[in-house]
């Protein structure tokens, strides 16, 4: 089985900002400043990591496969990094989502000659202003170049340097656009923000995101991976079939627990002053108060 050093792991990717868990750091970044890295993940598929959502790279003799591109700003950094790896220009371009730490170089990939894909839900979200409320954050537009120009609406698969490439919708969880991304040779899956492994997960129940879809989703995603699948998480460390176990497990005690509080009349305070979380909290540090409070929320709508 595929293992990682997850505790080093994730206090590497907490002192990064790099997690949307702490936007007030990505509106404010230096982008100057920040170095766009690659990791050989399996087969000819690598991980690129700088600030906002991790990319997926597949290198081959036919064309670079991007999934997500972060900040406009970055893509120079981006496109020389797959330059390092791959003399081949990016053709396709896949977003997981329609969030602005992962679709905002779109754009310039685009300029660059790259074919845009997402599920459809994704261009029409980018297409008007759209408000997330757990950021208190309004998003405009996205001009027309930056829109995918390709959708689609349950699966769509690329044949290509060797291998297929099977992109698939999973229902409403991190947002109402959520698409993973399977390499089927390499064994290895891109799940977007819908897995995140330093993490609780930003439910962004403003772009039709729910907890039972994550959970659901990740249950899914548990059908189609084996021990040695090698799992690019939106956010945080490269990492396994395992870990996406541990993530689902306690997603499940969470949101039950959480039932159980307000059905005792527990005021969202109390449960943030509570334990509620204690056993989780040191292997999943991240995004802990958001995350309780949009599950609170969500569960006590009626």
């Amino acid at each position: 089985m595929f293992r990682l050093p997850f505790r080093r792991a994730v206090v590497a990717a907490i002192a990064a900002p790099v997690l949307l868990a702490a936007p007030s750091l990505l509106l404010g970044q230096n982008f100057d400043t920040v170095q766009v890295t690659s990791t050989k993940v399996a087969g000819n598929v690598h991980m690129l990591v700088g600030s906002g959502g991790n990319i997926g790279l597949m290198a081959g003799d036919d064309a670079a496969f991007v999934v997500d591109d972060q900040f406009a700003p970055l893509t120079p950094k981006i496109l020389a990094a797959i330059k390092a790896i791959t003399p081949q220009p990016v053709r396709f371009v896949m977003n997981t989502h329609w969030h602005f730490d992962h679709t905002g170089g779109n754009e310039n990939m685009g300029q660059a000659g790259a074919l845009i894909f997402a599920h459809e839900n994704v261009r029409k979200r980018m297409s008007t202003e759209q408000f997330i409320e757990a950021l208190n954050r309004k998003q405009p537009a996205s001009p027309r170049g930056a829109l995918p120009v390709i959708t689609f609406n349950d699966t769509v698969s690329f044949h290509l340097n060797g291998d297929s490439i099977v992109v698939f919708h999973v229902a409403p969880a991190h947002t109402d656009g959520d698409a993973m991304v399977m390499f089927t040779k390499a064994n290895v899956v891109h799940t977007g923000d819908v897995f995140v492994s330093a993490g609780f997960p930003f439910v962004d129940r403003s772009s039709g995101g729910t907890i039972n879809g994550i959970i659901s989703a990740t249950e899914r995603l548990l059908t189609v991976t084996n021990a040695d699948t090698k799992i690019i998480p939106g956010h945080g460390p490269l990492s396994d079939r395992a870990r996406v176990k541990a993530y689902h497990d306690m997603l499940v005690v969470m949101r039950d627990r959480m039932k159980k509080e307000i059905a005792a009349k527990h005021t969202v305070d109390q449960v943030l002053a509570s334990k509620i979380t204690a056993e989780y909290d040191k292997d999943w540090p991240n995004g802990r108060e958001r995350f309780l409070r949009i599950l609170f929320q969500e569960l006590s709508t009626k």
